[in-house]
């Protein structure tokens, strides 16, 4: 057996894995591990192939985790954690609240506009669905919204910060891809407008379609919605620091998620952060970029591999010698990860099937240096396109069943306050906004403007 079957029979083991229930982060380490040995093993020997399997394997963690762009993983997720502590996240959806109550089902809808103001200083898709099923639902209860629709708003709501900067998962693509950080968190800012607003305008339509699911909120005068605008002035404050300072190059973009963090603990502290607030939202933070960073030592074991066996190559000469339609392969490739998402959480998602399907998709392309390629953009743009499209698929996973990890987090936070939700209900609730995604994700590919626009002007 050479060592491209070798990689093709390990994979399929890996996938096994995963859909059995072991953690990406020790699946893929531990199937990146044994190919290596296998492969060091096949040419020197079982003892120094074995030695050289385990040195290789070993630096990894060390000089991956090095890379400067990995610094800003962790001061964006501390950003969401201090706003959160700090209780901005109600002044936000108070605000939304009294803007857009007043349309059918308009508290879905503000949900919708507040979880992507705070996506805007989250950057955590699962942080972002906690903190709103705390605010958010029980206020749409209250005013007898349909439980499984207000807990598939905060769910699908959640999944915005996964595109509006600062973003956590975008930060990883353009690690794993090696492309611009900074262009790419400019990038999912229209898109994540774009995708916040078919959600609202979907809410409107099944609340006229069906009243039942969620009544207007009326009765605010304009002075009660201007009253609430300066609550929302840190966050929109901080968002105009990160985006301003990275569009105009003052910044690199981790220099810009430590002061958007910087800024935020000041604006806690004058809030009267008190000391066991702080420590939660340090420990919180800690604990989701180990999390992150373990699940990224582990993939890029795996990658190492791939890359002795040439998968990844093999892999983007088969896609660019299809005779399909460019863009019939290109959907193919989505619906790969429609089915994957499934099955895995977002993250795993992504960094597992990027060392493959990413030179795929440059290979679809096909375009040349300064050239316009199938797809009709450059490679670069291709590649940042590509990235927010992916992206966005990989929220689609946040809420399809059986692993959708933004509804287990809505449905266990609602348990933890007493309300009648189950994670049956969450999920029913959250269909709807699956097929949103899929209208979100046919704008991008038809318009790649939405997404190109921003960085290009950099």
């Amino acid at each position: 057996m050479d060592v491209f079957e070798l990689s093709l029979w390990l994979t399929g083991f890996l996938v096994i894995l995963v859909v059995i229930g072991v953690r990406v982060a020790f699946a893929t380490a531990f199937i990146g591990f044994l190919g290596l040995c296998l492969f060091f093993m096949s040419r020197q020997g079982f003892d120094r192939g074995l030695v050289t399997a385990m040195k290789l394997a070993g630096q990894i963690p060390h000089s991956k985790s090095t890379t400067y762009a990995l610094s800003l993983i962790p001061t964006f997720i501390l950003i969401g954690y201090l706003a959160y502590y700090a209780g901005l996240t109600r002044y936000l959806f108070e605000a939304a609240r009294r803007w857009v109550g007043w349309l059918p089902g308009g508290l879905g809808v503000a949900t919708v506009f507040a979880t992507a103001g705070f996506a805007a200083v989250s950057g955590a898709s699962v942080a972002t669905s906690a903190v709103f099923a705390r605010i958010a639902i029980p206020e749409m209860l209250k005013l007898g919204y349909d439980k499984r629709f207000a807990a598939g708003v905060v769910a699908a709501g959640g999944t915005l910060a996964s595109l509006i900067p600062p973003s956590a998962i975008l930060v990883i693509y353009a690690i794993i891809v090696e492309q611009s950080v900074g262009k790419l968190l400019l990038a999912g800012f229209l898109p994540g407008a774009v995708s916040a607003l078919i959600y609202g305008g979907l809410i409107v339509g099944l609340a006229k379609w069906r009243p039942a699911l969620g009544p207007a909120v009326k009765g605010f005068t304009w002075g009660q919605r201007f009253a609430a605008i300066p609550g929302t002035l840190p966050i929109l404050l901080v968002v105009f620091i990160i985006v301003y300072s990275i569009y105009f190059g003052w910044a690199t973009p981790t220099e810009a998620g430590a002061l958007g963090a910087f800024v935020v603990l000041l604006m806690a502290l004058f809030q009267g952060l008190k000391w066991g607030q702080l420590r939660g939202a340090l420990m919180e933070a800690a604990k989701l970029t180990v999390m992150i960073f373990t699940m990224i030592w582990g993939v890029l074991i795996y990658v190492r591999f791939l890359g002795f066996a040439q998968l990844p190559d093999a892999f983007a000469n088969f896609i660019g010698g299809l005779e399909l339609p460019v863009y019939v392969t290109l959907m193919m490739i989505l619906l790969a990860y429609v089915v994957l998402g499934m099955f895995m959480d977002a993250i795993g998602m992504l960094i597992l099937t990027l060392p493959v399907t990413f030179p795929a998709v440059i290979a679809l392309n096909g375009a040349a240096p300064g050239e316009v390629g199938a797809l009709g953009m450059s490679e670069t743009d291709c590649a940042i396109w590509f990235g927010i499209i992916v992206v966005k698929m990989a929220e689609l996973c946040l809420i399809t069943p059986p692993i959708g990890l933004n509804c287990f987090v809505v449905a266990g936070v609602a348990q933890d306050n007493k309300l009648p939700i189950s994670v049956q209900d969450v999920f029913r609730g959250a269909t709807p906004f699956f097929v949103a995604d899929v209208v979100t994700v046919a704008v991008l590919i038809a318009f790649p403007g939405i997404v190109l626009w921003l960085p290009n002007l950099m």
